[in-house]
């Protein structure tokens, strides 16, 4: 089955996830101008982190999200940071949904969450866009390309994030936080993990400017309408205040991974596709940034590889506890072995 069938569209909400309704229904009268019941719920197939819902009424739809029931990592699924940054990247005219509301009170629906529009437009789960014309391929990358630098170009103090991040360099944070994430989901010892506990430190390079970065920058994180732009970017629970560079390589590593149905394009003809080889990515993106150039990506790979490492063992945790927001979540967490060798494999080629 194709990623894209596995993941679009709406099920039946699964029971560990059901919320009240009535008691929802009650709360969005409240809270969401123009709400008016009677209330449908169904919950969004793809995503592995924070239960998603869709909301139907007969005014419209909306689109909630919320915490996870049970035990939680230290620092994860922080929902009132989406809405935070949701909004004040809506009142920057960036594409993000309107937000509507945000509640913090878990007697509601029993746990923390956020209601905001529901865009129209298409997701895209497979990076070779079948059913596309080369034309239109190019232009959906291209305008992914653009919409990051776009986000990058947004000063955090003049949206109101001064605040949004720590201050320090980024990615010796970034490796900090993931280490301490992969540890407190530890599942048995990967000597590539360790490997790069121990080297990422120490190579960290300099950061080169400070942004609002999404954290998770991809794909099918994206709304694309009929014309190829971007109606809207979704899923910001990793963002934060770092180097800008961290989210174009991260972006960029869907050309370094193999073609898997996914967001990989390794091994594809990328002309024939009409498809931005990497070298036009990287154009493409130092144009609309205003950069000359992007260094040596060998590093930048293998710390986006670890972190993903860390975000998918922490995918298996919830799946062993049985609260992971996806039924696919133990399949997800089987790729951290082979991850964490391909970052080694990349802090090889840096040096290590």
């Amino acid at each position: 089955m194709s990623a894209g069938a596995t993941f679009t569209g709406v099920k039946p909400v699964e029971p560990r996830h059901r919320i009240d309704e009535a008691r929802l229904a009650a709360w969005l009268g409240e809270h969401v101008p123009g709400f008016a019941g009677p209330l449908a719920v169904m919950q969004f197939r793809g995503g592995q982190s924070n239960p998603t819902y869709r909301l139907e009424t007969p005014g419209g739809a909306y689109v909630l999200r919320r915490k996870p029931s049970g035990t939680l990592l230290p620092s994860a699924h922080a929902v009132e940071r989406e809405f935070r940054v949701i909004a004040a990247l809506y009142a920057e005219g960036f594409p993000v949904p309107r937000p509507y509301a945000l509640c913090e009170d878990g007697a509601v629906i029993g746990a923390a969450f956020y209601v905001m529009e529901a865009v129209d437009g298409q997701v895209h789960w497979d990076g070779a866009l079948p059913g596309l014309s080369p034309h239109a391929r190019h232009r959906h990358y291209a305008a992914m390309i653009a919409t990051l630098a776009r986000l990058h170009a947004i000063d955090p103090e003049a949206a109101g994030l001064g605040d949004y991040g720590r201050p320090g360099n980024y990615f010796a944070r970034q490796v900090d936080r993931w280490t301490r994430q992969y540890r407190a989901a530890e599942d048995g010892r990967l000597e590539d993990v360790e490997r790069l506990i121990a080297w990422l430190p120490r190579t960290v390079p300099e950061q080169g400017g400070v942004a609002v970065v999404h954290g998770d920058y991809r794909l099918d994180n994206l709304i694309f309408s009929d014309d190829g732009s971007v109606s809207a970017v979704l899923d910001w629970e990793l963002s934060t205040l770092g180097d800008p560079l961290a989210d174009f390589s991260y972006l960029l590593m869907q050309w370094a991974l193999p073609a898997d149905g996914r967001s990989g394009l390794g091994g594809l003809d990328l002309a024939d596709l009409g498809i931005p080889g990497r070298d036009e990515a990287v154009a493409l993106y130092c144009r609309a940034a205003g950069r000359e150039s992007v260094p040596d990506l060998d590093w930048y790979f293998a710390y986006n590889l670890f972190r993903l490492t860390g975000i998918l063992q922490g995918v298996a945790a919830r799946a062993r506890a049985g609260n992971a927001a996806s039924e696919h979540a133990a399949a997800m967490a089987a790729r951290v072995p082979a991850l964490a060798a391909a970052a080694w494999g990349f802090a090889e080629r840096a040096g290590a």
